[in-house]
């Protein structure tokens, strides 16, 4: 989140879109209750299904599962045609005035520099024009044809209000009745929020919708403003903490980039990885790169690295391939990789297409499984249609401690870590996953000890100096992240303390200042908020610094006045910022930098090269739709896919019968998969179902509690039919399109068992994260 969860009730406007946060985030979802009780703000959702935040908001919007780039940016075109943007807001804060190179082009699906054969965009054609001081050429009038905001607008321009209804199949009207709810908080008396979760980051074009809601609250002007920002709404408790430690691929702690093949050395890695100011004023933050990877590194390998071997950079495996979610299982899948660990999770249920990753697993030697339930992928060989017998896989299942069995922190969607307690005694013999870890490297480093072997250096010179070195200890963990001073041992307070010459440490910089010579600062519980604006700096940490909101200087104008006094961010007093933390220099004077300090370009990006697939979103559609794409049916899905071997016969194409488009989600009964080991919540929901609309029910002749089949070109599921008004039929490039909902919780271990929903969706991910395409694919289904 750029906010948090209590700053939504800031809000006069709440969209909620690829989320349902009154079913699957009830606790953080009653901000936006309290929004419109007290501030009489608008709750809105636009969802393919009417959902139970649906129920509670002022209107809803039906969609089609995988046109939400359309939808945003036929929003953003009628921002950008009726005159409704943030102007000054737009010229202080964006990156709008920059001038782009000559050669950028969008046409027939395309952006300039597209490469048929390597499947990917050569981006110099993107790049800003340049002066000869080397900084980006401005226009702040907004009217040079090659400036940023007049090419968003001529991009956009094709998304009207009927071109979204084709696509999305709503109807022109009720696009444009949610338009001007969602497009009236571009004036500095009135801001947005956003709710956003995996609704949007599961397709082939996740990131792209995200940063397209990204450039429609910047054109509002309701990035870094109380009750504004773009709200990630993660789905566990410490989603957010586990990837801030780089718990997924392709990032280290903080957000630190993996070193590439042909980073061979520190200095090489450090020059790649630090950006140049792209403009005078800019603080440029992420120029401390090297202070940041040189801390992680000496946190990691302590006494054994320093300047003479490059902090132990050498150390760290620099691979070619990326590691994401379907590499992995596709390596599996090709029978070259031996073994696999499954920490806290539940591979077969969480991955798509399972028949195939039912294939990847039986190709594997062996699998560890650490969890407190024996879930479906601890016992995959009991999946239904397949044969024990032909399994050699090795499976070593670890019972480890639920949560509610140990201390620790937290950090919510909001970025608050937040400490916590043990509430119960782990069963007998069940033991945390702290010292499994760390029993699992004392045991692989005295395998190393006795008998040598390769790569041994990042084994045998990790730091490991605990108390208790074979179970540490949580606040020894927690003092490590935070990182220390090596020349006075005294713990850090601010990352603004690091240094790039070996003397300090950080396990995660994002993190510094949450365990200081003061305490535990996620422990603390101060509930006092001066501002009413719901900061409570005195409750637990926020990343970064204690900070509320990020970019929180955008909240101002240009002479640091805020835009809504009565909802001021900070403020500039003539000295110093004050109100919540500031996302800038505290004594910086407004005029001095840009507001968005981590940026090269000291504002936000409107255009961006960071994401491979277009410096503007673009809609395409999934990768198995029911219409060809009405804005280029030469390029009707997303160029810079990845396709694995198999996968492209593995959907459906014009010649099946697949009609219907479905999607998947979950419900609050069932939350996860733990839950369906929790009698209580098993018997509020006991039983996998399908909704069925009732129009596409009354052709099928399904009634209301029968057994109904679904099928992909995948694989099926059968259930008990739930035949609903909740799903309407929409009109979709001419033709009636029907959608399906099918709930992912169950399989074949559980209280209760049920068809695996992920037996129909395809092997296919974003082009940008690899997140897999959970919510817009092809069925068929009957009566069973």
């Amino acid at each position: 989140m750029t906010n948090h969860w209590k700053d939504i009730k800031n809000a006069d406007v709440v969209l909620v879109m690829g989320a349902n946060p009154a079913e699957n985030h009830p606790c953080g979802f009653k901000w936006a209750l309290e929004a419109r009780d007290e501030r009489g703000a608008q709750i809105v959702t636009v969802d393919p299904r009417y959902t139970r935040t649906s129920a509670v908001a002022d209107h809803h919007m039906q969609i089609r599962p995988g046109s939400d780039i359309a939808v945003l940016g036929g929003m953003i075109h009628k921002i950008l045609d009726e005159g409704l943007f943030h102007e000054e807001y737009v010229r202080l804060h964006t990156n709008a005035s920059f001038i782009i190179e000559d050669g950028f082009g969008f046409e027939n699906g395309l952006f300039a520099g597209f490469d048929q054969a390597q499947g990917a965009y050569d981006k110099t054609a993107w790049e800003y024009e340049r002066g000869s001081d080397g900084f980006v050429l401005r226009d702040m009038t907004l009217q040079h044809p090659r400036c940023v905001f007049q090419l968003m607008r001529e991009h956009y321009s094709r998304y009207t209000p009927d071109v979204v209804a084709q696509i999305a199949g709503c109807s022109a009207e009720e696009f444009l009745a949610m338009a001007e709810i969602v497009c009236s908080t571009g004036t500095a008396d009135r801001v947005g929020t956003i709710m956003y979760a995996v609704g949007w980051t599961m397709h082939t074009v996740g990131s792209q919708i995200i940063r397209t809601g990204a450039i429609l609250q910047l054109i509002l002007g309701n990035i870094g403003r109380p009750g504004g920002g773009i709200n990630a709404m993660r789905g566990h408790a410490n989603v957010q903490g586990a990837t801030d430690h780089a718990i997924v691929a392709g990032i280290l702690p903080g957000y630190l980039k993996v070193p590439g093949p042909d980073q061979t050395s520190l200095a090489s890695h450090l020059e790649a990885s630090t950006p140049r100011p792209l403009v005078p004023d800019t603080v440029n933050y992420w120029g401390n790169y090297p202070r940041f990877m040189v801390s992680q590194l000496k946190a990691w390998f302590g006494d054994t690295v320093g300047p003479e071997n490059e902090f132990g950079y050498h150390y760290l495996g620099k691979p070619a391939d990326d590691a994401t979610w379907l590499s992995m299982w596709d390596q599996a899948h090709q029978g070259r990789l031996e073994g696999l660990v499954a920490l806290g999770f539940n591979p077969l249920l969480a991955g798509p297409d399972v028949p195939r990753l039912l294939r990847a697993m039986a190709n594997l030697k062996w699998k560890v499984v650490i969890d407190p339930f024996m879930l479906d992928s601890a016992e995959f060989w009991r999946a239904p249609d397949v044969d024990p017998a032909e399994i050699d896989t090795e499976v070593l299942y670890l019972p480890a401690t639920h949560w509610v069995e140990r201390a620790g922190s937290f950090t919510n969607s909001g970025r608050w870590a937040q400490w916590k307690e043990q509430a119960i005694d782990a069963p007998e013999g069940v033991r945390s996953d702290t010292w499994i870890l760390s029993e699992l490297f004392w045991r692989v480093k005295e395998l190393y000890e006795e008998e040598g072997g390769a790569f041994h250096e990042p084994i045998l010179n990790l730091q490991w100096n605990y108390l208790n070195p074979r179970e540490p200890g949580l606040e020894e963990l927690a003092a490590e992240i935070n990182g220390s001073d090596l020349e006075t041992g005294q713990l850090l307070s601010s990352f603004g303390q690091l240094r790039d010459d070996g003397t300090t440490t950080s396990g995660n910089w994002l993190y510094t200042g949450s365990f200081t010579e003061d305490g535990n600062m996620m422990a603390r519980r101060g509930t006092d908020d001066p501002s009413g604006m719901g900061f409570h700096h005195d409750w637990a940490f926020s990343w970064p610094l204690n900070r509320r909101v990020l970019y929180n200087r955008a909240s101002a104008d240009g002479e640091g006045r805020p835009w809504d006094a009565s909802r001021a961010g900070i403020r500039w007093t003539g000295e110093r910022w004050v109100g919540d933390v500031p996302d800038y220099g505290p004594t910086t004077p407004p005029d001095q930098a840009g507001a968005f300090i981590m940026n090269e370009e000291g504002v936000a990006r409107l255009f961006t090269t960071y994401l491979v697939d277009g410096p503007f979103s673009e809609h395409y559609e999934p990768v198995e739709s029911p219409t060809p794409n009405v804005l280029h049916e030469d390029v009707p899905t997303n160029p810079l896919i990845r396709w694995y071997d198999g996968v492209q016969e593995t959907l459906a194409n014009d010649d099946d019968d697949y009609p219907y488009p479905c999607t998947v989600y979950r419900v609050v009964e069932r939350e996860h998969f733990v839950t369906s080991n929790v009698p209580y919540l098993v018997e509020l929901m006991p039983d996998f179902f399908v909704e069925v609309p009732e129009g596409l029910a009354v052709e099928k002749g399904i009634e209301n509690g029968e057994r109904v089949r679904v099928w992909s070109k995948r694989g099926e599921v059968e259930g008990v039919a739930v035949v609903t008004k909740r799903i309407k039929p929409l009109t979709v490039n001419g033709s009636t399109v029907w959608t399906v909902g099918i709930p992912v919780h169950w399989g074949f271990k559980g209280i209760t068992t049920g068809a695996m929903a992920n037996n129909l969706t395809p092997f296919v991910g974003d082009a940008n994260t690899s997140c897999p395409e959970f919510k817009a694919f092809l069925v068929n289904l009957e009566k069973a």
